[in-house]
């Protein structure tokens, strides 16, 4: 459920107030970006990587991206003292107002900049997957970017809901594995670690990105390759992972079964992902206490 208070362009208001326009033109069409932060102990984890990845969507969207890093880094801390968040999460948006012929001429910025904040939604694990043909288009010029036109993720994750599952594996055009509708999968190997590569079409995650990072120091070795549905049948563990999830074992794939899920490999990942967002905490506490030191 989305917190009371959000940031609306340049000033911060109870969500009644906050108004979205039929002539917003990128509201109608699907046409903005968004990613969504884990907010651990006050902190925004892992902001500057949400951020760049913004920048390189936009980039690639051709959606102009008037922001500041550091003032929208702001505002956004600003929402979650006035919604009391010290555990959850936070949503950046912005929405091309001014582009194609359903917009408005009133008043308003060439992008809308929409912040707010929310809990952290219950997952259950071990996870129980469906499986979708044709879920993803990796030969899509979009392909992999985090765009607000989201109806095949939410319509794909509502049908696999209906049928039983918790989430649903997406694979692309040539059959291979993407990713879920809102979560990158890996599965495990004689030990190793696999993860679909970005030309499957899937989601450049920030978290699947800090795991890429973080495995060896775990003595874990992980690998971009293209996998099968087979694949994952025959692996000893599959997980997915997330901003909201961290990781999460699964335990079904399609009727097939996974025991003793989390398995070891992914509860060791787990915990390396854990220490790792504590030390940005910790990180992040102190600059902020030096900041205000200095601003004294």
């Amino acid at each position: 459920m989305i917190h009371r208070f959000v940031f609306h362009n340049d000033r911060l208001l109870p969500i009644e107030q906050v108004r979205l326009s039929p002539g917003q033109a990128g509201l109608l069409s699907g046409w903005g970006l968004f990613t969504t932060l884990r907010v651990s102990q006050g902190a925004l984890f892992a902001y500057d990587r949400h951020w760049r990845r913004l920048e390189k969507d936009a980039r690639r969207t051709h959606l102009p991206f008037p922001f500041d890093a550091e003032t929208v880094r702001g505002q956004l801390l600003e929402v979650l003292r006035a919604n009391n968040v010290i555990e959850g999460t936070a949503r950046i948006y912005a929405v091309y107002n001014k582009v194609g012929f359903w917009q408005s001429d009133e008043a308003a910025p060439q992008v809308d900049l929409i912040l707010y904040s929310a809990g952290l939604p219950n997952y259950k694990e071990p996870v129980r997957l469906g499986l979708r043909e044709h879920g993803r288009h990796a030969a899509s010029p979009l392909a992999g970017v985090k765009v607000t036109s989201w109806l095949n993720n939410v319509w794909n994750l509502a049908e696999a809901q209906q049928a039983g599952f918790d989430e649903v594996v997406l694979l692309n055009e040539r059959g291979e594995v993407a990713e879920c509708t809102a979560a990158n999968i890996f599965c495990v190997r004689k030990g190793h670690i696999f993860t679909p590569p970005l030309s499957s079409g899937c989601l450049e995650g920030v978290t699947r990105g800090v795991l890429l990072e973080i495995a060896p120091a775990s003595n874990l070795q992980m690998v971009e390759q293209t996998l099968t549905p087979d694949d994952l049948y025959s692996a000893e563990e599959v997980f997915i992972s997330s901003t909201n999830r961290n990781l999460l074992g699964i335990g079904e794939i399609a009727g097939h079964q996974f025991a003793g899920a989390p398995g070891p490999v992914t509860r060791t990942l787990e915990a390396s992902m854990a220490a790792y967002v504590a030390e940005y905490v910790s990180k992040q506490s102190a600059q902020r206490g030096a900041s205000a030191s200095t601003r004294r």
